[in-house]
C-alpha cells in the first residue's frame, strides 16, 4: 500500500515514535518513579563508581526487581545507560532530575492534568474542562485553586509563578519608561506581580482585579508585604462584561491571563480595557505565543498546555498563535505600539495603544 503521508522521517522511525507515543504515559510515570525514589540521584552522586542493581536497590532501600525494571525502562527513555551491568545517568536523566523547568513541568502535569487528561475527547466534544470532574464539581479551574487537593495546588502555582516570575524584573524597564502612577493589574491573582512593581516603584499605586477566591489570598499576600496602602484589589467575576473595568488607570497589565479564555471572552476582555483606558493609556499583554518560540521545546511543551485548559482549566481557551491575538486586539480597537521579545521564558510583551481617529 502507498503512504499517503508525505516527511523525511523513514517508516522504521516513524513507527518507533508512534510506539513512544502509545506507551507515553506508561512511560511518564517510569521516569517520575526513577526522579522520586532516588535512583537518578543515586547516580549522579555515584557516577565515579559502579552502580549495578544490587547496590542501587540495597542504598534505597528497594527490591532488586523494582530498580530492574525501572531501569529498563530508563534505557529506552534515554534518562541512563547500561554497560557490563552498571548503570549511568545521561544528559537527558540528569535535566529530568536537576533542571528546574522540567521538574515544574513533570509536577504540574502528573499532579494537576494526569488523571483529568483522560476526558480530554469529552472535553473536546463539550466545550467543557471535563477532566476537572476529579478534583470536585466547578465550571474552571479558577475557581477552584483555593480548593485543590494541597499537592495540585503546589504543583499550579510552582507552575504559573515558574513562568511570569523570570519575567518581571525584564518587564519593568519596558513598563516605567514613562511615568506611571496607577496600573490596573487584571487577573493579578496572587498579587505577587503588583507586589514586585510596588517594591520596584515607590511612587506607583496598584489595583488588582480577580475572582474572590485569588483576592483573598492576594490581600493576606500584601498584608504580610506590609503594602496595603500602595496595593488595593477588587474582588469580581472578570467574565462578565456587564461590570466596567474602573477607570482613572494610566495602564493596564495582563500577565499570563488571556490564554486563560476563549477568543469571545478575551474580546469581552478587551473591550472593557478599551472603555477604561483613555487615549493616553496602554494596555501590556504578556503572554507566551507558540509560533514566537526559538526553540522546538517550547513549542512542543504550550502545545501540550493548550490541552491542559481544554481537559482541565476551562475547556475553551489556549496557548495562542501571535495572529490570534493581533487580530482580537485590532478589533477591540486597539494596536500595537510596541512588542518587546524574549521576555522571561519566551514570552512576548506587548504594548497596546488605542486607535484614534
Amino acid at each position: 500500500m502507498e503512504n499517503p503521508v508525505i516527511d523525511n522521517k523513514s517508516a522504521l522511525q516513524a513507527k518507533h515514535d508512534a510506539q513512544k507515543i502509545a506507551f507515553a504515559p506508561i512511560m511518564f510515570q517510569a521516569a517520575k518513579a526513577l526522579r522520586d525514589l532516588g535512583i537518578l540521584d543515586f547516580l549522579l552522586k555515584n557516577r565515579r563508581k559502579a552502580c549495578d542493581i544490587e547496590t542501587i536497590a540495597k542504598d534505597l532501600k528497594l527490591t532488586n526487581y523494582g530498580v530492574k525494571v525501572l531501569l529498563e525502562a530508563g534505557l529506552s527513555l534515554e534518562m541512563v545507560s547500561e554497560t557490563e551491568g552498571n548503570y549511568s545517568l545521561t544528559k537527558t536523566g540528569y535535566f529530568i532530575l536537576s533542571d528546574e523547568l522540567t521538574r515544574v513541568n513533570m509536577d504540574f502535569t502528573h499532579d494537576v492534568n494526569y488523571l483529568g487528561m483522560y476526558a480530554l475527547q469529552d472535553a473536546i466534544k463539550n466545550g467543557k474542562p471535563e477532566g476537572l470532574k476529579v478534583f470536585g464539581n466547578w465550571d474552571t479551574i479558577y475557581e477552584a485553586l483555593s480548593e485543590l487537593p494541597p499537592k495540585a495546588k503546589e504543583s499550579w502555582f510552582k507552575f504559573d509563578h515558574y513562568y511570569s516570575d523570570y519575567a518581571f524584573p525584564e518587564v519593568m524597564p519596558h513598563l516605567f519608561d514613562t511615568p506611571i502612577k496607577k496600573i490596573l493589574d487584571v487577573g493579578g491573582n496572587t498579587g505577587k506581580f503588583s507586589t514586585y512593581c510596588a517594591k520596584h516603584n515607590p511612587n506607583v499605586h496598584m489595583c488588582i482585579l480577580d475572582l474572590p477566591g485569588q483576592i483573598q489570598v492576594a490581600n493576606k499576600n500584601i498584608a504580610t508585604e506590609g503594602l496595603e496602602d500602595r496595593i488595593s484589589t477588587i474582588a469580581l467575576n472578570l467574565l462578565d462584561n456587564s461590570i466596567p473595568f474602573p477607570k482613572g488607570y494610566q495602564a493596564i497589565w495582563m500577565s499570563q491571563f488571556l490564554d486563560c479564555f476563549s477568543q469571545e471572552e478575551i474580546s469581552g476582555l478587551l473591550n472593557r480595557s478599551h472603555e477604561a483606558l483613555d487615549n493616553n493609556g496602554a494596555l501590556y499583554i504578556l503572554e507566551t505565543y507558540w509560533d514566537k518560540q526559538e526553540f522546538p521545546a517550547s513549542t512542543y511543551s504550550l502545545h501540550a498546555t493548550s490541552l491542559y485548559f481544554t481537559a482541565m482549566a476551562n475547556g475553551n481557551s489556549q496557548m495562542y498563535h501571535s495572529d490570534d491575538m493581533v487580530k482580537l486586539l485590532e478589533k477591540a480597537g486597539f494596536y500595537i505600539d510596541k512588542t518587546y521579545e524574549n521576555i522571561g521564558v519566551s514570552h512576548t510583551l506587548y504594548k497596546c495603544k488605542k486607535k484614534t481617529g
